[in-house]
Protein backbone atom coordinates (compact mmCIF):
# COMPACT_ATOMS: atom_id res chain seq x y z
CA UNK A 1 0.00 0.00 0.00
CA UNK A 2 2.49 2.33 0.62
CA UNK A 3 4.09 1.44 -2.73
CA UNK A 4 0.83 2.57 -4.40
CA UNK A 5 1.08 5.98 -2.29
CA UNK A 6 4.81 6.62 -3.21
CA UNK A 7 4.14 5.86 -6.74
CA UNK A 8 0.77 7.90 -7.10
CA UNK A 9 2.54 10.87 -5.87
CA UNK A 10 5.02 10.46 -8.54
CA UNK A 11 2.39 9.63 -11.47
CA UNK A 12 -0.48 12.44 -10.22
CA UNK A 13 1.84 15.35 -10.83
CA UNK A 14 3.17 14.22 -13.69
CA UNK A 15 0.02 13.59 -15.41
CA UNK A 16 -1.23 16.90 -14.27
CA UNK A 17 2.17 17.95 -15.64
CA UNK A 18 1.36 16.28 -18.89
CA UNK A 19 -2.27 17.44 -18.94
CA UNK A 20 -0.89 21.20 -18.96
CA UNK A 21 1.51 20.52 -21.55
CA UNK A 22 -0.96 19.15 -23.86
CA UNK A 23 -3.61 22.14 -23.29
CA UNK A 24 -1.02 24.72 -24.04
CA UNK A 25 0.31 22.98 -27.12
CA UNK A 26 -3.26 22.72 -28.41
CA UNK A 27 -3.82 26.17 -27.84
CA UNK A 28 -0.21 27.11 -29.65
CA UNK A 29 -1.22 24.94 -32.22
CA UNK A 30 -4.90 26.26 -32.56
CA UNK A 31 -3.09 29.68 -32.94
CA UNK A 32 -0.69 28.24 -35.76
CA UNK A 33 -3.76 27.28 -37.58
CA UNK A 34 -5.81 30.39 -37.30
CA UNK A 35 -2.33 32.30 -38.46
CA UNK A 36 -2.05 30.09 -41.30
CA UNK A 37 -5.69 30.16 -42.38
CA UNK A 38 -5.48 34.53 -41.92
CA UNK A 39 -2.53 34.34 -43.95
CA UNK A 40 -4.15 32.13 -47.21
CA UNK A 41 -7.12 34.17 -46.67
CA UNK A 42 -4.87 37.82 -46.99
CA UNK A 43 -3.47 36.26 -49.55
CA UNK A 44 -6.60 35.18 -51.69
CA UNK A 45 -8.04 38.99 -50.89
CA UNK A 46 -5.21 40.32 -52.47
CA UNK A 47 -5.10 38.13 -55.65
CA UNK A 48 -9.03 38.38 -56.01
CA UNK A 49 -9.63 41.88 -55.46
CA UNK A 50 -7.81 43.31 -58.17
CA UNK A 51 -9.70 40.65 -60.80
CA UNK A 52 -13.10 41.64 -58.74
CA UNK A 53 -12.78 45.12 -59.06
CA UNK A 54 -11.45 44.41 -63.10
CA UNK A 55 -14.77 42.50 -63.71
CA UNK A 56 -16.77 45.18 -61.87
CA UNK A 57 -15.46 47.51 -64.46
CA UNK A 58 -15.64 45.60 -67.48
CA UNK A 59 -19.67 45.06 -66.82
CA UNK A 60 -19.77 48.84 -66.19
CA UNK A 61 -18.45 49.84 -69.22
CA UNK A 62 -20.28 46.76 -71.06
CA UNK A 63 -23.45 48.28 -69.59
CA UNK A 64 -22.81 51.63 -70.85
CA UNK A 65 -21.74 50.54 -74.55
CA UNK A 66 -24.56 48.81 -74.86
CA UNK A 67 -27.30 51.96 -73.38
CA UNK A 68 -29.12 52.18 -76.43
CA UNK A 69 -27.67 56.08 -76.36
CA UNK A 70 -24.11 54.86 -76.89
CA UNK A 71 -24.74 52.45 -79.20
CA UNK A 72 -26.52 53.80 -81.45
CA UNK A 73 -24.29 56.82 -82.14
CA UNK A 74 -21.31 54.70 -82.05
CA UNK A 75 -22.64 52.40 -84.87
CA UNK A 76 -24.95 54.73 -86.87
CA UNK A 77 -24.05 55.16 -91.03
CA UNK A 78 -26.87 56.14 -92.82
CA UNK A 79 -25.91 54.02 -95.68
CA UNK A 80 -27.50 51.00 -93.98
CA UNK A 81 -31.08 49.96 -94.15
CA UNK A 82 -32.93 49.27 -90.84
CA UNK A 83 -32.37 45.50 -90.98
CA UNK A 84 -29.13 45.55 -91.44
CA UNK A 85 -28.74 48.09 -88.93
CA UNK A 86 -30.76 45.94 -86.74
CA UNK A 87 -28.32 42.98 -87.34
CA UNK A 88 -25.32 45.16 -86.85
CA UNK A 89 -26.96 46.57 -83.60
CA UNK A 90 -27.91 42.80 -82.02
CA UNK A 91 -24.65 41.30 -83.37
CA UNK A 92 -22.78 44.28 -81.39
CA UNK A 93 -24.54 43.74 -78.72
CA UNK A 94 -23.99 39.81 -78.41
CA UNK A 95 -19.89 40.61 -79.05
CA UNK A 96 -20.21 42.50 -76.05
CA UNK A 97 -21.81 40.26 -74.08
CA UNK A 98 -19.57 37.16 -74.84
CA UNK A 99 -16.25 39.19 -74.36
CA UNK A 100 -17.64 39.86 -70.28
CA UNK A 101 -19.44 36.76 -69.77
CA UNK A 102 -16.40 35.56 -67.74
CA UNK A 103 -17.01 38.28 -65.08
CA UNK A 104 -19.75 36.67 -63.62
CA UNK A 105 -17.54 34.42 -61.55
CA UNK A 106 -17.14 37.86 -59.48
CA UNK A 107 -20.58 38.94 -58.69
CA UNK A 108 -23.64 37.65 -57.38
CA UNK A 109 -26.20 36.39 -59.05
CA UNK A 110 -28.38 38.87 -58.05
CA UNK A 111 -26.54 41.69 -60.36
CA UNK A 112 -25.36 38.95 -63.13
CA UNK A 113 -29.70 38.13 -63.71
CA UNK A 114 -29.98 42.01 -64.26
CA UNK A 115 -26.74 42.30 -66.72
CA UNK A 116 -28.49 38.97 -68.34
CA UNK A 117 -31.87 41.18 -68.31
CA UNK A 118 -31.02 44.10 -69.11
CA UNK A 119 -29.12 42.54 -72.57
CA UNK A 120 -32.26 40.55 -73.29
CA UNK A 121 -34.64 43.75 -72.65
CA UNK A 122 -32.11 45.40 -75.31
CA UNK A 123 -32.56 42.69 -77.86
CA UNK A 124 -36.49 42.76 -77.40
CA UNK A 125 -36.62 46.51 -77.54
CA UNK A 126 -34.30 46.35 -81.32
CA UNK A 127 -36.55 43.39 -82.84
CA UNK A 128 -39.58 45.23 -81.99
CA UNK A 129 -38.67 48.61 -83.47
CA UNK A 130 -37.41 47.02 -86.00
CA UNK A 131 -40.73 45.18 -86.47
CA UNK A 132 -42.80 48.29 -86.16
CA UNK A 133 -40.69 49.72 -89.46
CA UNK A 134 -41.48 49.12 -93.07
CA UNK A 135 -39.31 47.07 -95.22
CA UNK A 136 -37.80 50.36 -96.84
CA UNK A 137 -37.15 51.92 -93.92
CA UNK A 138 -33.07 53.04 -92.75
CA UNK A 139 -30.96 52.79 -90.22
CA UNK A 140 -31.84 56.41 -89.03
CA UNK A 141 -35.65 55.41 -88.84
CA UNK A 142 -34.68 52.43 -86.98
CA UNK A 143 -32.48 54.62 -84.56
CA UNK A 144 -35.43 57.27 -83.83
CA UNK A 145 -37.78 54.21 -83.31
CA UNK A 146 -35.44 52.80 -80.94
CA UNK A 147 -34.93 56.51 -78.98
CA UNK A 148 -38.44 56.73 -79.02
CA UNK A 149 -39.33 53.11 -77.59
CA UNK A 150 -36.57 53.95 -74.96
CA UNK A 151 -37.91 56.95 -73.96
CA UNK A 152 -41.28 56.39 -73.44
CA UNK A 153 -39.92 52.79 -70.82
CA UNK A 154 -40.79 53.87 -66.98
CA UNK A 155 -37.74 51.57 -66.24
CA UNK A 156 -34.10 51.96 -67.77
CA UNK A 157 -33.18 47.95 -67.25
CA UNK A 158 -29.56 48.90 -68.63
CA UNK A 159 -29.66 51.69 -65.77
CA UNK A 160 -30.85 49.51 -63.32
CA UNK A 161 -28.41 47.01 -63.58
CA UNK A 162 -25.89 50.09 -63.42
CA UNK A 163 -27.26 50.90 -60.17
CA UNK A 164 -27.11 47.82 -58.46
CA UNK A 165 -23.57 46.86 -59.67
CA UNK A 166 -22.50 49.98 -58.30
CA UNK A 167 -24.38 49.17 -54.73
CA UNK A 168 -22.97 45.91 -55.04
CA UNK A 169 -19.16 46.74 -55.50
CA UNK A 170 -20.08 49.57 -52.66
CA UNK A 171 -21.32 46.66 -50.38
CA UNK A 172 -17.95 44.64 -51.07
CA UNK A 173 -15.21 47.64 -50.83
Amino acid sequence: MNYLLEISKIVLPAAGVLYAIYIVVRSQAAKEIELKKLEVRTRAIETILPARLQAYERITLFLERISPQNLLIRLNNPAYSAREFQKLLLDEVRNEYNHNVSQQVYMSENVWGMVKNAKEDLFILINDAAAALPADATGLDLAKKIFESTMGKNIDPIGHALSELKKEIQQTF
